[in-house]
């Protein structure tokens, strides 16, 4: 729940696009769609996302309102969770699996069909055992206003959000920069253009679903 209290580091996004009426119902129907699901036969590195409650990362159903949509504030949060087996213990594992082989079968090395297989076994073995790694971040949409915080710098976490974003609600999220601030001010953000101080693209420019 940082996102509630003490000091946040966010990037801001503008939305792109028109909220539709009836956006209550419809974005609940939404989340719910895409709200986390657990999957038990995670392979190593591979990765399951959907929306969480800030509350607890447990909670999934969206139903009610009141713990989603504050007047015209949507909280939520992105849960992705990942297994990850630890490299250095595995590879020490799978080191004597192969010794252990070599020695039973009287052979100096292994084949590397051998390898594959034993390599295949252990990572069963382990996911079997090991809990996934599980990441949350929090965002805070502004409906009225038409602007998000996502309570997170990483690049990663940002592109997976923002394509999440879009395939939940149809709205493509634009970065938002300073100055924007000036955007009345033509003459202004021209100079600082022409002067390469700035790459500034309005948030009023189109954006594609291809962009995102």
């Amino acid at each position: 729940m940082g996102i509630w209290k003490g000091a946040l580091t966010v990037r801001r996004y503008i939305v792109a696009g028109e909220v539709p009426d009836g956006f209550r119902d419809a974005y609940l129907d939404a989340l719910n769609d895409r709200a986390f699901r657990e999957k038990s036969n995670l392979e190593p590195g591979e990765e399951v996302a959907g929306w969480c409650l800030t509350q607890n990362l447990l909670d999934t159903d969206f139903s009610d309102r009141d713990r989603w949509l504050y007047n015209h504030f949507i909280c939520a949060a992105l849960r992705v969770d990942k297994k990850v087996l630890p490299a250095k213990y595995f590879k020490a594992l799978l080191e004597k699996r192969i010794a252990a082989w070599c020695a039973e079968n009287a052979r100096e090395r292994a084949p590397r069909n051998v390898k594959e297989e034993q390599k295949t076994l252990l990572q069963q073995e382990l996911l079997q055992r090991v809990l996934p790694r599980v990441t949350t971040i929090e965002f805070v949409w502004n409906v009225a206003d038409g602007w998000v915080l996502l309570h997170s710098t990483s690049e990663s976490a940002n592109d997976r959000f923002r394509k999440m974003f879009f395939e939940t609600f149809g709205l493509p999220l634009v970065p938002f920069s300073p100055l924007d601030f000036l955007a009345d001010d033509a003459g202004l953000l021209g100079a600082l253009e022409i002067g390469g101080i700035s790459d500034y693209r309005s948030a009023d420019a189109p954006v594609s679903a291809e962009s995102l």
